[in-house]
């Protein structure tokens, strides 16, 4: 059933969240085709998505065929929703302190500097993702549920979860969570996340839960928008999929000025 199911919740959230963003928009005036809109919707949203899941799924399969672990079948009896909740607790909790890593070391905030770089953050930003941090994302989420013997639908389930709640999180609504956000993460904490007038981005690292933010230090709550987004050098960002994924291994800006600087002084 979720074989079917799955597109069809994904599809009836966007266009859903299109709707609600019109209606009430965090960011007034935001447009629908935005720049870049079509790149993160057909390049990021489908193609890659398509390849990269075909590639992990091997991977796992090919790992699992290597260990053997899902014939032990760990968590097999449990109920269908108590895995699905396990397995959104736990790898929320992963999500978590590897995005605050992202943020904190270099070679992996250049794979996650592609996220970023979206001005006009909406419904669709959260699918501008670098393949290099898919790979490792989804990687390690996937993996447990076929290593741990889960029911097939667990996948499926979990990944479209995953992304509806990206789309909701990063969609330009004015909402307010009130008290519930203190256990779950929306919109009004993960646009803060990336404004730049948080331009150091030491908050509010969650993506499904928001205690995470809570316990750690790291929640900023705030009842203005958002405001501007995106990156502090995104004028000096490329455009387009693949030089979006090549900028990855580029210098930085700062590192070319550097390197002009000495050569300056050398001649």
């Amino acid at each position: 059933m979720w074989n079917w199911l799955s597109p069809v919740l994904i599809v009836l959230s966007s266009l859903l969240f299109v709707g609600a963003e019109r209606v009430w928009p965090s960011n007034e005036g935001q447009r629908v085709f935005r720049r870049g809109f079509f790149i993160d919707l057909v390049m990021y949203g489908v193609v890659q998505s398509v390849i990269l899941g075909q590639i992990i799924t091997a991977a796992v399969l090919w790992l699992d065929g290597r260990l053997g672990l899902s014939s032990h079948g760990m968590i097999a009896k449990w109920p269908l929703g108590l895995q699905v909740l396990f397995f959104l607790v736990t790898h929320d909790c992963y999500i978590y302190w590897f995005h605050r890593a992202q943020h904190s070391s270099f070679f992996l905030w250049r794979i996650h500097e592609a996220h970023h770089s979206v001005k006009d953050v909406d419904w669709l930003a959260g699918t501008r993702s670098h393949a290099l941090e898919i790979l490792i994302n989804q990687t390690v989420e996937f993996a447990p549920i076929v290593l741990l013997g889960a029911k097939p639908e667990v996948w499926l389930i979990k990944a479209t979860f995953d992304a509806v709640w990206g789309m909701f999180i990063h969609s330009n609504l004015s909402v307010r969570l009130g008290p519930v956000g203190v256990l779950i993460n929306g919109p009004e904490m993960h646009r803060w996340h990336h404004a730049l007038a948080l331009a150091d981005r030491n908050a509010n690292f969650g993506t499904k839960l928001g205690i995470w933010d809570r316990l750690f230090g790291t929640a900023y709550i705030s009842s203005k928008p958002a405001g501007n987004c995106g990156l502090v050098d995104t004028n000096d960002y490329p455009e387009g999929f693949w030089a979006q994924q090549f900028a990855a291994f580029r210098p930085s800006p700062s590192e070319l000025r550097a390197a002009q600087s000495r050569m300056q002084k050398s001649t």
